[in-house]
């Protein structure tokens, strides 16, 4: 009794407390936790918010700040590939490139099938080397003489199992 004792507080003492407070070590031992400040505007593809608080590229190098001076001109002296530029320096993705599916649902089916899979081996083990062979009682032969050995008994005679049996002529009414 003691030793069980000793050993369910060991497993609390030991597993559990690393388990719980794992997060607070991290943050203890001079890593950093990375904590977003909601606050401040944020960049964000998403459909149903096109236009973001802020651009994509906050630091412009020297070409970007030239192209964003040529920008404040007329748009007609600017080439495709320029306002291109221009629209990827506000913007990460397209509306087409945002809406494009992701490949995850691949990564989640397979992940489904393997658990699947690995059920049924589980089963398959289980029923070829755990479970024996199926009872006596489960045979055919065994209900047929239980079933007639409850109707000698005459069991449930009013609404139940005996009162679909006809006594006289032997059989199923």
């Amino acid at each position: 009794m003691l030793s069980s004792r000793a050993l369910v507080r060991g497993l609390q003492s030991g597993f559990w407390r690393r388990l719980s407070t794992s997060s607070g070590i991290w943050a203890a031992h001079t890593h950093d936790v990375d904590v977003t400040d909601c606050s401040v505007p944020q960049y964000n593809n998403r459909l149903d918010t096109p236009l973001p608080d802020v651009p994509f590229v906050r630091n412009l190098s020297a070409e970007q700040k030239k192209l964003k001076e040529k920008e404040k001109g007329p748009w007609t002296q600017l080439s495709k590939e320029e306002k291109l530029a221009i629209y990827r320096l506000t913007h990460e993705l397209s509306f087409p490139e945002m809406r494009k599916g992701s490949k995850e649902w691949m990564t989640v089916l397979a992940g489904v099938f393997f658990f699947l899979g690995f059920t049924g081996l589980l089963v398959w083990w289980q029923r070829v080397f755990v479970y024996g062979d199926v009872p006596h009682t489960l045979s055919q032969e065994w209900i047929e003489k239980q079933t007639q050995r409850m109707l000698d008994m005459k069991v449930n005679p009013i609404t139940g199992f005996a009162h679909k049996w006809d006594y006289e002529k032997k059989q199923w009414k």
